[in-house]
């Protein structure tokens, strides 16, 4: 298959589409691969892992075993050259917000602006985490809520925490509602309803999907009208399905089309399967026979039902993985039997650990776009775009994970 090259932006491009509106380019190594997929389906822009992903199937879970996307295409030597080393940029040039894509691939220099959106009980552990461990990636964090005196009360709290001499941990502001989106990192960490402990409510997440969703589509439409380019994470229950509704909410036009003009689908992450993965790692510690798990294992899918726990990628036990998830699927309900809500765990493992690995470009458990619905994997975010974990995975490990993928679709 021949490839064509061009100049984009100052900037090496191949692709295998002919007669680009763009300046020939030079021949030399690229940095960006062009490409035309359904906006809807697919990333702006992500960094390539593989040559499958330059292909012509769409963006969905195969992405995590490039294997099953089919035979790879024949890639000139310096494309190939560019994306084993990890420097090729895939670019949806149907997205209508491509070139701010690119933007938003490059991560910028120096520490990031944090705000947070509701100081409620995952709120306030999270802003007590960051507060503690953020000083090398975060500048300040600002905090917002309906009610004031909370606000006032946890910059107050968190003002008087320091080290003796040392001022290095960030500072933690009130922000105002219209100014939410005046940073780098926006949380979306606000609930409507959560089942009191003791209700008999089997799954809690699903069960503030209802209320939870026109919330979060509020504040995606703001992000929209504010012309937001920083990450928004969604912290709420059920995080998965209210990445999908962030997402197409901001991409509404006033008519109701889908116009694509709003947040690009790698600017949303879903932080929710970070605790699930260190739940797993729990139950590791304590039964030998998922000992492989902190150094084999992964965690796939949403924060909730339909989580897939694998308790080794390359020695893969089917039943030992199930009872390894049905054993995660239920640790919150533990807690819940206590009669305690089960929030400090998810609030740091979940939220603050992952979004300071994000910060530092590392891989962190997230949900991501795949197809049309937000899919918790490990990924990171590096200077040619949001790059996913590949594997090669089991058969069956992958028709759960294919399970999975239809029911979030079923969701959606």
């Amino acid at each position: 298959m021949d490839a064509y090259c061009y100049s984009i932006l100052g900037r090496e491009a191949a692709s295998f589409l002919e007669g680009l509106p763009f300046p020939a380019g030079t021949g030399e190594t690229p940095e960006l691969f062009l490409l035309r997929r359904d906006p809807a389906q697919s990333p702006a822009a992500w960094n390539a892992a593989d040559p499958r992903q330059l292909g012509g199937e769409a963006a969905d879970i195969r992405w995590l075993d490039p294997r099953r996307l089919g035979e790879a295409p024949a890639l000139p030597e310096k494309v190939r050259s560019a994306l084993d080393a990890g420097r090729l940029t895939g670019v949806n040039l149907r997205h209508p917000r491509w070139e701010r894509a690119l933007d938003f691939t490059a991560p910028k220099g120096g520490k990031k602006r944090v705000h947070l959106l509701a100081v409620g009980d995952v709120g306030g552990t999270l802003l007590t985490a960051l507060k503690l461990l953020g000083g090398d990636v975060i500048s300040a964090i600002g905090i917002c809520d309906l009610n004031e005196k909370a606000v006032e009360r946890w910059v107050m709290e968190m003002g008087q925490i320091a080290w003796p001499f040392d001022s290095a941990l960030p500072e933690v502001e009130a922000v105002k509602p219209e100014n939410l989106f005046d940073c780098d990192v926006f949380l979306f960490a606000a609930t409507r309803a959560v089942p009191a402990v003791g209700s008999g409510v089997k799954d809690v997440r699903m069960a503030q999907l209802a209320a939870n969703r026109p919330l979060a589509e509020g504040f995606a439409r703001q992000a929209r009208e504010a012309g937001f380019r920083g990450l928004f994470i969604v912290l709420s229950d059920p995080v998965d399905p209210l990445c999908q509704a962030v997402w197409r909410a901001s991409n509404t036009g006033p008519e109701g089309e889908m116009d694509f003009l709003g947040l690009l689908p790698e600017q949303v992450q879903g932080f929710g399967l970070g605790v699930m993965n260190a739940r797993a790692a729990y139950f590791a510690k304590k039964d030998p026979r998922f000992s492989s798990y902190p150094a084999e294992g992964r965690v796939f899918g949403p924060h909730g039902k339909g989580l897939v726990a694998a308790d080794s990628i390359r020695h893969y036990d089917d039943d030992l993985s199930k009872e390894l998830t049905r054993l995660t699927l239920e640790a919150n309900l533990r807690i819940r039997d206590l009669g305690f809500k089960p929030y400090v765990a998810p609030a740091v493992s979940s939220g603050a650990m992952q979004l300071l690995l994000a910060l530092r470009g590392e891989r962190h458990y997230g949900s991501v776009p795949l197809g049309g619905i937000w899919f918790g994997c490990l990924n990171r975010f590096t200077p040619y775009g949001l790059e996913l974990e590949a594997l090669e995975l089991p058969d069956a490990l992958f028709a759960r994970l294919r399970e999975t993928e239809r029911a979030l679709h079923e969701i959606s």
